[in-house]
């Protein structure tokens, strides 16, 4: 009788514990967007839609908000009643559970998940607001496409981020126009994850039918090419000024191309393999970049409208800001620190003619001049 009655105690414990499992959920992690332009509303509609579906995440996501007065009335407040981004992403509503906070540390309270979608001048300063609010456990990922100079060279917004913040940070770099990932049209992008885990995770959460993603373990050469390929795009739009045609662009392209393998050869810390540059990241992007990014758009104009590349940005962007010019002013200090200038004569003329008034109609020599091999 006694067995008897000890089986059906552990019979009844068994019960318990499975409906418990079943009918209880465990607080899923909180995530919040740091940015809200373009791309980060973008985004934001994809997060917005993945963490309903999972039980891995919040359900409610915070996305921070650089406060402007559009119209009389307060950016945030327009996302949170209208949900709708009316200045960087108009046309696209975002979904309610997306909430628009413009204080940066009350937007990432509790979260354990951060999605960094800014412009990479002002990473620095962000990171020291944000420094002491993070938590144990929290990761993040970059979808910024830049770089930085530091003391020793290249630096990485990974980087500065992984150091600043003391998180582990993956990136996200692809052929991702961000009005046509708003509108649900099929791409392919692709996430650097050092820790496998972690690239996991974000893929659950920023992946849909339309919006493929592949997880690499070469972090570095992924974010490499996110940057580089901005200032190709701006000799693209140059070619495009110049009216030289398809097949001038098409040797940029090639070009550029040699110049982001043989940088991220040389500045690289880990192993760069040639299979990342045929993934999303590599080619596709600098593409997609070279035929309908803002970079080439704006580059194009400079030379028709003898602008500067301030002016036209201030004009043309809507209060987004250029990553290809500031990017070759990056790319150029550290080529000259290492005495390497003449290897990289697609990237120095692309700073040259940006910002130390080299003749845009001489860009053709660095192309004709450009070695064969590098």
């Amino acid at each position: 009788m006694r067995k008897l009655l000890t089986e059906l105690v552990n019979i009844g414990k068994q019960i318990c514990i499975r409906y418990y499992s079943q009918n209880t959920r465990m607080p899923g992690k909180k995530v919040c967007i740091v940015g809200s332009g373009n791309w980060g509303s973008s985004i934001a509609k994809i997060v917005g839609q993945n963490v309903k579906a999972s039980n891995r995440f919040d359900p409610m996501v915070n996305m921070w908000v650089y406060e402007e007065t559009i119209n009389g009335r307060k950016l945030t407040e327009i996302i949170n009643t209208e949900h709708e981004n009316v200045k960087y992403l108009p046309g696209h509503k975002l979904p309610k559970n997306v909430v628009a906070v413009p204080d940066v540390t009350e937007a990432m309270k509790g979260a354990k998940i951060l999605i960094f979608v800014i412009p990479h001048q002002f990473i620095h300063k962000l990171c020291d607001q944000m420094k002491p609010h993070v938590t144990e456990g929290t990761i993040g990922i970059s979808l910024i496409k830049g770089i930085d100079e530091g003391p020793d060279g290249l630096k990485l917004i990974s980087d500065i981020i992984r150091e600043k913040l003391e998180i582990e940070v993956s990136v996200l770099m692809g052929a991702n126009i961000a009005n046509e990932v708003a509108d649900e049209k099929f791409c392919e992008t692709t996430i650097g994850a050092k820790n496998e885990g972690n690239g996991l995770i974000f893929k659950e959460l920023l992946q849909t039918p339309n919006f493929r993603i592949t997880v690499v373990q070469e972090s570095d050469t992924v974010e490499l090419c996110g940057a580089l390929k901005n200032i190709v795009a701006v000799g693209a739009g140059f070619c495009d000024g110049l009216g030289f045609g398809d097949n001038t662009k098409a040797a940029v392209i090639r070009l550029g191309l040699m110049e982001m393998v043989a940088f991220a050869k040389l500045f690289c810390k880990e192993k760069v393999s040639s299979g990342t540059f045929l993934e999303s990241c590599g080619v596709a992007d600098l593409i997609t970049t070279c035929y309908g990014g803002r970079n080439r758009k704006v580059a194009e104009a400079f030379v028709t409208t003898s602008k500067t590349i301030a002016e036209l940005e201030v004009e043309m962007l809507n209060g987004q800001k250029l990553q290809g010019p500031q990017t070759s002013s990056e790319v150029y200090k550290i080529l000259l620190k290492q005495n390497m200038v003449n290897k990289f004569p697609l990237f120095t003329a692309v700073y040259q003619i940006c910002y130390e008034g080299k003749a845009v109609k001489e860009f053709i020599t660095c192309l004709q001049n450009h070695p064969e091999h590098m």
